[in-house]
């Protein structure tokens, strides 16, 4: 199957499946998904939300982020991954927030990532579910889920590659739908360690699944030689 056909055979799917795909995070402005996003760093979506309803209650706007300290805050995300390390990301965050852009998050990837805790995955994350922007953020689901489909090459072997050959295939104006496509396919079917490859619809479009099957059929020849 040539790649381009593969990406409109799963695009074709997800429009029709999930037409409103949207994050899991849960939030009511840009400074609150922000937030949720530099928290979401190597943990899960489902124990964000555990979280921020308490910090958001503190800490309702970047004034308030701003004022406090990593110490004070840590105590409201010790449960989350790397809690000291995204405190101070947090303050810094804040505070560069009203510094430099009057308290109002920026658009662009470019000055997203200039504050602490945003990283391009982060910065990308904000540009296209805040502001609709065509940018693919890849988090190890993205990544994971692109190389088994075989939209990417096996040569894609960063998050930036995977990134840069998605934005190639997919049209602008549906990029900020697949990224949360293909995260939700990876966090419930393409599970990383047991990818559920009898629940899922793709598997006439995915490389994985055509090796596994592959691999079944000569395990199977080999078994009757013998």
């Amino acid at each position: 199957m040539q790649k381009k056909e593969r990406y409109r055979l799963l695009i074709e799917h997800f429009s029709q499946k999930f037409p409103e795909a949207e994050t899991e995070l849960h939030y009511t402005n840009p400074y609150e998904l922000l937030v949720a996003v530099i928290l979401s760093a190597q943990c899960t979506d489902k124990r964000v939300n555990m979280v921020t309803p308490a910090l958001f209650e503190r800490y309702p706007d970047p004034q308030a982020l701003a004022d406090s300290n990593a110490e004070e805050v840590f105590q409201y995300i010790r449960s989350i991954s790397y809690p000291n390390n995204k405190a101070k990301h947090l303050v810094g965050m804040a505070r560069m927030l009203l510094a430099q852009f009057g308290g109002e998050v920026p658009s662009t990837i470019e000055e997203l990532q200039q504050m602490p805790g945003v990283g391009r995955k982060t910065a990308n994350v904000i540009a296209s579910v805040i502001y609709n922007q065509p940018a693919m953020a890849v988090d190890t689901h993205v990544f994971r889920v692109s190389h088994r489909l075989g939209l990417v090459s096996k040569t894609a072997t960063t998050p930036l590659a995977v990134e840069k050959e998605l934005v190639k295939y997919i049209p602008d104006s549906v990029i900020p739908l697949a990224h949360h496509w293909l995260i939700l396919h990876g966090r419930y079917v393409c599970l990383a360690r047991s990818p559920q490859c009898d629940k899922c619809d793709l598997t006439h479009l995915c490389k994985f699944f055509e090796n596994l099957t592959k691999k079944a059929v000569v395990v199977k020849i080999s078994t009757k030689s013998s």
